[in-house]
């Protein structure tokens, strides 16, 4: 019973950490609601077609005011180094892409003591050099967030689904734990049942011996 209730929870892990495991690479969209006086995370995500093939990539941010035509560029990451180019965004702005290497995929930055100042566009720059056979290709891929910064968070509806998902999904590991515990409890019970005739049955069969002696007769 131990032993089948160990591989169902072995299960059950691989079932909740096979998501967030994964080593691939998935494009999400940012969010886009920020809070005044609150840290805010820009996502930004460029997967390569092909994860077998190398490549070295910088990350620029550049950012257009709400209600202006004009852009400046705010933050600069080529790996390993990560450089703010603005002074209204000077102490507050913090890598939070890929580290460790200079192939990058996830451009992600923080805004820390986010004001409302900061609502506008903001575009994400993937710079990226790839390493192929034949020779380097150089791409460039732009991702654009539309920033708007609000006195108190309102609760957005992926955010809903995600959380009633998450105790749906509680919920029914729950059950199905519940029910592996009572099929395990009775097979095990009905083998000790079984096990328990078996045991009577040849007890019997001893005592009712057909070669049992009587008066010197063995009895055929």
């Amino acid at each position: 019973m131990s032993l089948k209730i160990g591989s169902f929870l072995v299960l059950c892990v691989v079932f909740v950490c096979a998501p967030q495991c994964h080593a691939g690479c998935a494009e999400v969209d940012s969010m886009t609601e920020a809070v005044a006086g609150e840290s805010f995370m820009l996502g930004c995500i460029s997967c390569k077609r092909r994860e077998e093939v190398s490549g070295e990539t910088t990350v620029d941010w550049h950012f257009k005011p709400d209600g202006t035509d004009e852009s400046y560029h705010i933050f600069r990451y080529d790996y390993p180094l990560s450089i703010i180019l603005h002074e209204d965004f000077e102490g507050r702005l913090e890598w939070h892409g890929t580290e460790g290497t200079a192939d990058v995929q996830i451009g992600a930055i923080f805004i820390h003591n986010v004001t409302y100042n900061d609502t506008g566009t903001y575009t994400c720059t993937f710079e990226r050099t790839l390493s192929l056979p034949l020779g380097e290709e150089h791409v460039t891929i732009e991702k654009i967030v539309e920033l708007t910064v609000v006195a108190e968070g309102n609760r957005e509806l992926t955010a809903v689904i995600s959380e009633i998902m998450m105790y749906v999904l509680i919920v029914v590991l729950q059950l199905w734990m519940i029910g592996v515990l009572i099929y395990c409890y009775k097979k095990i019970y009905a083998e000790n049942e079984a096990r328990e005739a078996r045991k009577a049955l040849r007890e019997t069969n001893k005592l009712i011996d057909p070669k049992d002696t009587c008066d010197g007769v063995h009895l055929e």
